[in-house]
């Protein structure tokens, strides 16, 4: 409390009972006195033993101005009594903020709440963060077409990185043998549930930890089926950089890539969800249809360069295409053979995660963690990655929308139990004050001092991709919107103005409808409260996408949200 880290300042000074009585009298009552009288006796013992100044967590930065003061004052030669002026003076002023401060015992509460939520000098964030992780973290997305080869090369990287042992993988082989499926078995690494390893698809999103010497990596296999797409949305919202996987077998590549395919899907979603970075693997190599062939590679390559454009990617600066064998491990964590491919001089797949830079991430801005799933373990467990700020132990938040306030039990990352976590880190949270069956997934774990808004209804900018057959884009169209982790169906209220792609300007003439390919500025509403963000202050959560009949309609982003004042916006 306030008042008692303050009084604690006080009593290691020499003054009178009857001076601080007569100062907290002023603006508290009588009931807060006789708790001060109280605390103040228990603080003059403990004076009187340790004959030195009690030190609280929130108290020690004056404590600190307290003795550089005095050792500033006595080594350059003043006097006692110019010291102890000093100290009047301060004390002086710390009267005024208690006498500011404390004034009901509701009032003290809040007092008490604001101090709980102050948060360490930024530098001694940073230094811990420095302390508790030497390398840095970086998220990784697998997308690609179904059967590119997604979870066979994240299971050799595993295998490349030493996560998985011979041992293991020779009991893999077996059970790929068993079932006919000889070339799975890497694949079973990253694919552990029964139904994925028998129909050879990924369905849930997979996650896995592997380290090179500069960076901690987090894979995150996304299902590549167009049945679940909103899982592969799931995995590419946590991302930081993607890995899109193409097959360069015969007929694959030209599947993926056609109209319809999950490669153009996939690449338009992830670019959409913030993944800004790319790495295009053309997997496969040694396919006997390929052969390590640098006109087939070269093939892909040029019909996938004028797509990325499209979709917003700066090909120079922000895609890498490498040739692997995600089965072999060819081209992954050493260079490929000159013997086996004379033709490529560029990086392996490790050398070229390693050499992604991503913007730097402010681990002081306000805590947010949307929640992706949830479990019991010795409390109530939330898993999620953090998009902004830090957290500790002991750390006092809000779920929101509900506005439940938690205390925050243990944190831990990579299964590892760590003091304090900084953005970008997928971690679990132990926290206590709410039961399992009120978080659902969506929900977002937030700051008190500076809480995520929480609506029904927004303003966003919209792309329209590619509408279902005799569709209309008009006031009162639903689909299911998908931002960060909130899956919730939505409607559009009212189109407000459409954009000319050209120009980027309003279109001055009113718009009752709108077709393929253009951009609307509409109002959108949902049944259900949901977190949410404006696009310009923290993109991770205001960029969207619209989905109907398993279809990706549209993208956007929020450019608009209601007052905190008012449920409808003005």
């Amino acid at each position: 409390m306030v008042g008692c880290a303050k009084l604690h300042d006080y009593v290691g000074w020499d003054v009178t009972d009857e001076v601080l009585y007569a100062t907290l009298a002023l603006d508290a009552d009588e009931e807060i006195s006789n708790d001060l009288e109280e605390e103040i006796r228990s603080l003059q013992l403990d004076t009187a033993e340790n004959n030195e100044m009690p030190s609280t967590e929130y108290a020690q930065p004056e404590e600190q101005k307290l003795d550089k003061m005095e050792e500033e004052g006595l080594s350059g030669g003043h006097s006692a009594e110019h010291v102890k002026q000093e100290e009047v003076e301060l004390m002086d002023k710390m009267e005024e903020d208690v006498k500011g401060e404390i004034h009901t015992g509701s009032q003290s509460v809040q007092v008490e709440q604001r101090v709980k939520e102050r948060e360490p000098a930024p530098v001694q964030i940073e230094d811990e963060l420095m302390e508790e992780n030497k390398k840095r973290h970086l998220n990784v997305v697998f997308i690609g077409h179904v059967d590119a080869g997604k979870s066979t090369t994240g299971g050799q990287i595993l295998f490349l990185s030493g996560q998985v042992d011979d041992r293991t993988i020779q009991k893999y082989e077996k059970e790929a043998k068993d079932k006919s499926r000889e070339s799975w078995y890497m694949a079973y690494i990253m694919d552990t549930n029964e139904e994925e390893r028998v129909k050879g698809k990924t369905i849930e999103v997979g996650r896995a930890h592997f380290e090179t010497e500069t960076t901690r990596f987090t894979i995150l296999d996304a299902p590549g089926h167009k049945s679940y797409v909103p899982n592969m949305i799931s995995g590419a919202s946590q991302a930081d950089i993607g890995v899109l996987v193409i097959s360069a077998r015969k007929g694959e590549f030209e599947t993926g890539y056609e109209r319809g395919g999950q490669t153009r899907e996939h690449v338009q979603l992830a670019k959409t969800l913030g993944v800004s970075k790319l790495l295009v693997v053309v997997n496969k190599m040694d396919d006997p249809t390929v052969c390590w062939s640098k006109e087939r590679y070269d093939e892909i390559e040029g019909k996938m360069i004028p797509f990325l454009k499209s979709s917003g990617y700066n090909v120079k600066k922000d895609v890498l295409f490498l040739p692997i064998s995600g089965l072999l491990g060819s081209n992954m964590k050493t260079r490929v053979d000159k013997s086996v491919c004379s033709w490529w001089d560029g990086p392996c797949l490790f050398e070229a995660l390693d050499a992604v830079e991503v913007p730097p991430r402010d681990p002081r801005g306000p805590f947010r963690l949307p929640i992706i799933d949830k479990f019991k373990d010795m409390g109530t467990v939330v898993m999620g990655k953090i998009e902004s700020g830090s957290v500790r132990d002991g750390d006092a938040l809000w779920v929101m929308p509900n506005k439940v306030q938690v205390k925050v039990i243990a944190v831990y990352c990579d299964e590892n139990k760590v003091r304090v976590a900084g953005p970008g880190e997928n971690v679990r949270i132990r926290v206590s004050g709410i039961e399992e069956d009120d978080i659902l997934s969506g929900f977002v774990l937030s700051s008190i001092a500076r809480p995520v808004p929480a609506v029904s209804e927004f303003v966003a900018q919209l792309q329209i991709l590619e509408l279902l057959e005799n569709a209309i884009f008009t006031a009162g169209y639903k689909a299911v919107l998908h931002i960060h982790a909130v899956v919730e169906e939505c409607e559009i209220i009212e189109l407000l103005q459409q954009i000319d792609p050209k120009t980027r300007r309003p279109i001055k003439r009113k718009v009752l409808f709108v077709k393929n390919g253009a951009v609307v500025v509409c109002r959108i509403q949902v049944n259900n409260l949901i977190c949410i963000e404006k696009f310009s202050e923290f993109a991770q959560l205001g960029r969207f996408t619209l989905r109907t009949e398993g279809k990706t309609v549209a993208v956007g982003k929020v450019t608009d949200l209601p007052s905190p004042a008012s449920s409808s916006m003005a």
